[in-house]
């Protein structure tokens, strides 16, 4: 295939004016010029609004999640879906599990609906997609592979919310609020499962038909049909309307987002970087999607991607909040919901404390030390369960029970101020612009099939290894721990460009946070986004690098393998 580098007679036959990017990519704007341009004041009403509702479609993920705990110890629902009023460990995997499977498709399958119909009517089709898969659940009567599909079927849905409702809110919201904005997603996540762990706990306690069930499954397309319905009262991403060459579009949403004229400085230099940017993504001509994995450090920044997401699922976190309710009524505990409860309550507040965290510790120091926090907790439980819970009869051992309420309490906190939030933040921040969707979607698809994996499998390993189960998962917080420690560099307060200088200029994780950007000529961060490849993408030009800015000594000016 030869250099993905146009040439000067290639540019000229190939590229218009509307759509054509120079043969030499204009340097980004300077500080200076930046600060003479007068910065918004104020935060409009829609700018927040339109953070909140999008971040509807993480509580419908997390309602979602959170319901089957209950729905695996209600009466009604073991009747019905169970064998002899229990649930085999593979049915009781699979129905748990299926979830998961959808939700990873339909992650895979997001990013190209959302660069063709747009991030708005792409949020709004998936959520009304999801309430299929609810009608299917719903309306099932006997037959529980028919509910097992209804989940997989809002799998799909809930996929590429994941996905999608973060893009539309980092491209859409003011700088000022959109690290906070994009956070709370995760906390909608847990309201969403604490509100599915009050309306199981009030169903299951009044009713005793399909009445116990139904009614929270039901609720569940409530919440979508209010997010796929708000969603379109909401203005369309001004970069996505940009590239799809609504430029006068663009200006007015972004001015809208912003609270200032369409023609003002401040959208004028705004919409100067969006065509930047644009112009640097095509820099060196097409850039197929193997380069993930054959680009400048890109096989390194990958695969840390993809062991960050499945490293969230891997402390275990969700084992708890899949099957709480079951795990609790084996310890004795009268009304097992209750506890769930508890966890919820845990989750939603710690996560609220999170969002801080995010901000003002640290990625490096906050994800090693919840790492260190739940190998802890995990151990503990592990070893009172496995010796001192009476498993015949757990009411003799009550005050095992509480210690293990405490440590899994203890477990949930660690877990939601520190690898819940974070790693969304962390892998957000990962990669340069040319690669970010696909490597952002090949990574949360790492995530929801390790999410699979333990939800499948959980009954059946418990079944052999009861609660040294959570060793398992201790020891790969531990594991996790080193992978941060050696291979995570420390990004908080620092810009994506710097980010990307970073992982190109082999900064050593360890000492990363004290790695200062001065010594570099201004403007001149290496940017993976502005560099000329050769085959495959293992090699580049450090010269033409330099061209555009790039921080080079003379003698440097060679080509560089990587």
């Amino acid at each position: 295939m030869g250099f993905f580098k146009k040439t000067e007679k290639e540019t000229t036959e190939k590229d218009t004016p509307a759509t054509g990017t120079p043969l030499d990519t204009p340097p980004r704007a300077t500080s200076s010029h930046d600060n003479v341009i007068e910065q918004p004041t104020k935060i409009p009403a829609i700018a927040v609004v339109l953070g909140a509702i999008a971040s509807i479609g993480g509580f419908v993920f997390g309602y979602e999640s959170g319901q089957i705990s209950g729905f695996l110890a209600m009466s009604d629902f073991l009747d019905r879906f169970g064998e002899d009023g229990k649930f085999s460990a593979i049915r009781q995997g699979t129905i748990v599990g299926l979830l998961a499977i959808g939700t990873m498709l339909g992650c895979l399958s997001s990013a190209p609906l959302a660069d063709t119909l747009g991030r708005r009517l792409t949020i709004s089709g998936s959520a009304f997609f999801y309430i299929i898969g609810v009608i299917i659940e719903i309306t099932s009567e006997k037959v529980w592979v028919q509910f097992a599909m209804g989940r997989f079927a809002a799998g799909l849905g809930i996929g590429a919310l994941s996905t999608v409702v973060p893009m539309y809110q980092s491209e859409s919201i003011p700088k000022k609020i959109r690290g906070a904005a994009v956070s709370s997603y995760q906390l909608f996540i847990t309201l969403g499962i604490w509100t599915a762990y009050m309306v199981n706990y009030g169903t299951s306690a009044k009713y005793t038909d399909t009445a116990q069930w139904r009614i929270p499954n039901g609720l569940s397309a409530l919440w979508a049909i209010l997010l796929g319905s708000t969603i379109l009262l909401m203005p369309e991403s001004p970069r996505f309307a940009y590239r799809k060459g609504r430029v006068e579009e663009a200006r007015a949403n972004m001015a809208r987002l912003n609270g200032v004229d369409p023609h003002s400085a401040f959208i004028d230099n705004e919409i100067r970087e969006i065509q930047e940017k644009l112009e640097a993504e095509s820099t060196g001509g097409d850039h197929p999607w193997h380069e993930i994995f054959t680009g400048p450090r890109m096989l390194y920044r990958t695969l840390l991607g993809m062991v960050l997401q499945a490293g969230q699922q891997l402390t275990g976190a969700n084992y708890f909040f899949y099957y709480g309710t079951t795990i609790f009524s084996a310890t004795g505990l009268k009304n097992s919901y209750v506890t769930s409860i508890i966890l919820g309550t845990v989750n939603v507040v710690a996560t609220i404390f999170g969002l801080w965290i995010v901000e003002n510790v640290g990625r490096r120091k906050a994800m090693m030390g919840g790492a260190a926090w739940m190998f802890v907790c995990l151990f503990i439980y592990s070893f009172v369960g496995h010796y001192q819970l009476d498993q015949l009869d757990p009411q003799s051992t009550p005050q095992a029970g509480n210690i293990m309420i405490v440590f899994t309490c203890l477990f949930i906190a660690a877990f939601a101020t520190t690898w819940g939030p974070l790693v969304w933040a962390i892998v957000g921040e990962l990669y340069p612009a040319r690669y970010r969707a696909t490597c952002m979607a090949l990574a949360t698809a790492s995530n929801w099939l390790f999410n699979f994996l333990i939800s499948f499998f959980s009954t059946m390993i418990t079944e052999r290894i009861d609660y040294f189960y959570g060793l398992v998962f201790g020891g790969c917080c531990a594991a996790l721990f080193f992978v941060v420690y050696f291979f995570m560099i420390e990004t908080k307060g620092r810009s994506l460009e710097e980010i990307d200088t970073m992982y190109m200029l082999h900064v050593n994780p360890i000492t990363s946070a004290s790695w200062d950007a001065s010594s570099l000529q201004k403007d001149g961060l290496i940017d993976t986004d502005r560099l000329h490849l050769g085959p495959n993408g293992r090699s580049m030009s450090k010269a033409e690098q330099a061209h555009r800015g790039g921080v080079l000594e003379p003698a440097e000016r060679q080509e560089l393998q990587v």
